[in-house]
């Protein structure tokens, strides 16, 4: 039988293939933007995006820590470091030579065809859900089984909140 797009599975592949695209036009224009204004709003529709698609894998819970953590607090202190730096005097390229361009084309290329033959000649099996991925039981897990993790990336921000303190004291130096 075959499935036509208006189907419920074809509006799920459609759903699917729209946080995709997001995702990837937000990673291109994070990559490719001259400014750092612009990559960083790259950055954030790229994380939206991401949070589309874990929230697109049943995972709301990780979809809404995504949105909190990374749109809300690590697009903000990129945001914020970017006010704070001294503006540049002038654009710097690196070295280039006619090979570039066309040898990273050549190379992404292969890549995407390798990736796309690998995904057609994989046997994709779904698998049994382990647990009904409620904050409950992830609150259970994350402060039972999985603390140290826990513990280690609540040092890691703390660390990362006190590097951004000591760089804001300091303030711009013109």
């Amino acid at each position: 039988m075959m499935k036509t797009l208006f189907s419920p599975d074809g509006l799920v592949a459609l759903l699917f293939l729209f946080n995709l695209m997001v995702t990837v036009i937000g990673g291109i224009v994070a990559c490719s933007a001259e400014r750092l204004v612009r990559a960083v709003i790259g950055l954030v529709i790229c994380f939206v995006g991401v949070a589309g698609i874990y929230y697109f894998l049943n995972s709301p819970f990780i979809a809404m820590m995504h949105i909190l953590i990374y749109i809300g607090a690590v697009a903000v202190a990129i945001s914020f470091a970017i006010m704070l730096a001294a503006p540049e005097e002038k654009m710097r390229l690196g070295p280039t030579n006619a090979l570039s361009g066309p040898f990273g084309l050549i190379t992404v290329l292969l890549l995407i065809s390798g990736l796309v033959s690998l995904a057609f000649k994989t046997e994709w099996t779904s698998v049994k859900k382990i647990n009904d991925g409620s904050v409950k039981t992830i609150g259970i897990q994350l402060l039972t089984n999985h603390s140290m993790v826990f513990e280690l990336i609540s040092i890691v921000l703390l660390i990362a909140i006190l590097g951004a303190l000591v760089i804001a004291r300091g303030g711009r130096e013109d």
